[in-house]
């Protein structure tokens, strides 16, 4: 089998979008997972004015939109047994579309408390439960969770939440992933520093907690890795990486495998320099945890990631002209989907001809963080600690 590195330097694009008449970063990028989706596979791509695009991942055209109106939408995901997509809004609720329906309504709507401003979130790999995280309001951030099964009695009301974890973080819940095969097993990061894991087929919070661990900076990205995914790993806002083992838990052995205060200044790109991190990529068949960064004029750098430290394997150059927000690996046909500030959404494969096309200017527009709205309600939830375990 040809090895993951020399898959990754025989990257080359073979489709570029299309230009839209409004200018946008693309902040997050899924694929469908489905079987039937292969004969028309679909990309959901997180933009910065609120809003999810639905693509068809061959010709990287758009087919339809979704918003969050009036709220603003975070984090992009699809359904792991069907075309259904979901977003973490602003507005306190969850919502799922039909990605292969031109109906702008969401299917269904998985309702807060009162006062939730959703920021992130992550459905179970059996998409039985959803998990979003809040905004710190009034001394609380939250993790709710719901039942996610979808009946025909559901579809007309929204879905209330089955509890909350009131405790685990003390500020805002930028991070939620679930296990990649477990569906009791949650991860979650905050810009309190903290990284928590918790297994939420137990009844109450403070049993559900396995273990904390601390990245002492906000937490950008979260994610599992290595053999059985019992590795987690998180990068934060300014650009530190941490990676711990939770099968020395219980163990003499340290828990840490490696923890970079700042990546930018230990690792060496002859490529150029190394300016943020966008976020990691575990290929489970080479049992190898890869980090992606990238420089503010869009080259994207890969870099392996060992105990011993980070080194660079490979840099994708001629593609974005502008900062690189997102990327989506596909280990089914080697592909690789990357979006970006330019308002790119970028197609590679392993040994495809390089197309030849035209850069598209950068845009300067406003942060998506500073876009979003932050308008709390004055209305409190009850506080609720309930059992998030499906019987």
């Amino acid at each position: 089998m040809e090895k993951i590195e020399e898959q990754f330097a025989d990257l080359y694009i073979v489709k570029s979008s299309a230009g839209t008449e409004e200018s946008t970063y693309l902040l997050g990028i899924d694929t469908s997972k489905t079987l039937q989706a292969s004969k028309g596979s679909l990309v959901a791509v997180l933009c910065s004015n609120g809003s999810i695009r639905i693509y068809n991942k061959e010709r990287l055209s758009i087919l339809r939109e979704f918003s969050g109106h009036p709220g603003l939408l975070n984090g992009v995901r699809f359904a792991n047994s069907c075309d259904s997509v979901y977003s973490a809004c602003t507005d306190g609720t969850v919502k799922c579309w039909d990605a292969r329906l031109a109906s702008e309504k969401p299917v269904q709507l998985f309702k807060g408390y009162p006062s939730n401003i959703f920021i992130s979130f992550d459905i179970s790999n059996n998409d039985h439960v959803i998990c979003a995280g809040t905004e710190k309001v009034d001394d609380d951030a939250l993790l709710i969770f719901w039942d996610a099964r979808i009946n025909s009695q559901d579809l007309s009301t929204a879905k209330d939440p089955l509890g909350a974890y009131s405790e685990a973080h003390s500020d805002d819940i930028t991070q939620v992933c679930f296990h990649p095969s477990n569906p009791n097993m949650v991860v979650s990061g905050s810009t309190d520093g903290l990284v928590n894991v918790f297994d939420i087929s137990v009844d109450n919070e403070e049993d559900a907690l396995v273990t904390t661990c601390n990245s002492v900076s906000s937490i950008s990205y979260i994610g599992w890795s290595g053999k059985d995914y019992k590795q987690i790993y998180c990068m934060t806002h300014d650009e530190g990486f941490c990676w711990w083992d939770l099968n020395h838990l219980n163990t003499d052995e340290p828990i840490t495998r490696l923890n970079i205060q700042d990546v930018r200044e230990v690792i060496n790109i002859k490529e150029g320099p190394l300016d943020y991190l966008i976020g990691g990529l575990y290929h489970e068949k080479m049992d190898k945890l890869f980090v992606v960064g990238g420089t503010h004029t869009g080259r994207i750098h890969l870099m392996s990631c060992t105990p011993s430290g980070l080194s660079h394997v490979t840099s994708l150059l001629g593609g974005h002209a502008a900062t690189v927000r997102s990327f989506c690996w596909n280990t089914q046909d080697d592909s690789l989907l990357t979006g970006g500030e330019d308002a790119q959404l970028l197609l590679w494969k392993s040994r495809a001809l390089e197309k030849t096309f035209t850069k598209k200017d950068s845009m300067k527009i406003a942060s998506s963080v500073h876009q979003r709205v932050r308008v709390h309600s004055n209305d409190s939830y009850k506080r609720r600690k309930k059992t998030v375990m499906l019987k």
